[in-house]
């Protein structure tokens, strides 16, 4: 690995940590994220970084090194949640009520940030392009493909992302090939039955008997219809039926969620979701609306780029960093980057009891090891330097 890189990262440390509170104590919601794009803006004219802003937020840099070769991109996601910060006595906690960085995308930023100032340190020795990534609205899974849209990766030959990962240990990395997120599919079902007096159930059909048998016999989509070794979740996360106690009700909405790692299983369970509903509405005499909508794609880790970071963890960190993690059901839309150029996305742990960072991501307490961010700082931009340095045009 490169020595400078590494000098840097570690010279940069406090800096990059101030940074990361900042982003902590400010932080802005999906679509909303001015000052943080003005904050990168201005580390980036520091560095003497040419980059551009994307519409209505998010920034894009490059650094070209004085070797002509292919262009590797470094996403970092900026946005965070609408969740209320329950950490106590922190000196950097949210000064916006209701906001959060919950998901350590504020830690993101920071060590983007800190590996492209490590990358100007080492500007000569570049065999390539190395293109910087600021992605607003991860949150609300939209940015990517905004991004995408505006050119962010245009000319792009390999992707890399990382995630602070409260669930891995401290000075831990994963970097697995193959499914790494699950895709992320959204289903609204409309049941309408016919109201009426909630005495004579005799002249009426309850949306809500009907909504509830769904919820209860929809499992066996997964248990009975889709193959076991190809594994798929369906959750009903939201039901909504009535208007008052005595009124049989006349409609009710369910919301949920599919996630699976294969397209197939995502076609499959779609027709299942389908027939299934409109044979539980004609069952009770009630017809039914399904609006099944495609998300994000599942993380898919490419084999040449994930052996490439777990030798480039191994080379910096040590053998015993390396972690081989299970993959997750959560979703993420560095996916939509996977779809246009090779690549892989790695977690870095951050989770440590004795400093109380081992709380779920999106909830309230959730907090980050900063001792995780040296890691994922140099994780960036060794990859980017030993990708471009091994992969010339």
């Amino acid at each position: 690995m490169n020595g400078k890189i590494k000098a840097e990262i570690k010279r940069n440390e406090e800096m990059m940590v101030a940074f990361r509170r900042d982003l902590h104590r400010n932080p802005e919601l999906s679509w909303q994220e001015i000052r943080t794009t003005n904050r990168v803006v201005t580390e980036l004219e520091r560095m003497g970084i040419a980059y551009r802003r994307m519409e209505p937020t998010g920034v894009v840099a490059e650094l070209v090194g004085n070797r002509g070769g292919k262009t590797v991109a470094l996403r970092a996601d900026m946005d965070a949640l609408p969740v209320m910060e329950l950490t106590e006595a922190l000196s950097y906690q949210s000064r916006n009520d209701g906001k959060m960085h919950a998901c350590g995308h504020d830690a993101h930023t920071a060590m983007l940030l800190c590996a492209a100032e490590a990358l100007v340190a080492v500007q000569d020795e570049l065999a390539g392009t190395v293109r910087f990534i600021f992605q607003p609205a991860e949150e609300i899974t939209e940015g990517a493909e905004a991004m995408i849209q505006q050119g962010a990766m245009h000319g792009v030959d390999n992707v890399f992302g990382i995630h602070i990962w409260s669930q891995l240990p401290t000075h831990t990395i994963s970097c697995n090939t193959g499914p790494v997120f699950a895709s992320a599919d959204v289903v609204e079902i409309r049941f309408t039955g016919r109201g009426g007096h909630g005495a004579m159930p005799n002249a009426c059909v309850d949306a809500t008997v009907v909504a509830s048998a769904f919820v209860m016999g929809a499992q066996a989509i997964v248990s009975r219809e889709m193959d076991p070794l190809e594994p798929a979740v369906f959750t009903i996360g939201r039901m909504e039926a009535g208007t008052r106690y005595n009124v049989i009700a006349e409609n009710a909405i369910l919301e949920g969620t599919v996630r699976s790692f294969h397209p197939g299983v995502r076609e499959k369970m779609e027709i299942a979701i389908r027939r299934y509903a409109e044979q539980v509405a004609a069952t009770y005499g009630a017809t039914v609306e399904v609006d099944y909508r495609y998300g994000t794609h599942a993380v898919i880790n490419e084999v040449q780029s994930s052996e490439l970071a777990q030798r480039v963890v191994a080379s910096s960190f040590g053998d015993a960093v390396l972690y081989s993690d299970r993959p997750t059901m959560a979703g993420e839309d560095f996916s939509y980057y996977l779809q246009e150029a090779p690549g892989c996305f790695a977690l870095v742990g951050s989770g440590n009891s004795e400093k109380d960072t081992e709380w779920a991501h999106h909830h309230g307490r959730f907090n980050v090891d900063e001792d995780a961010l040296v890691y994922g700082a140099e994780l960036y931009a060794q990859y980017a330097y030993t990708y471009l340095t091994e992969n010339p045009e």
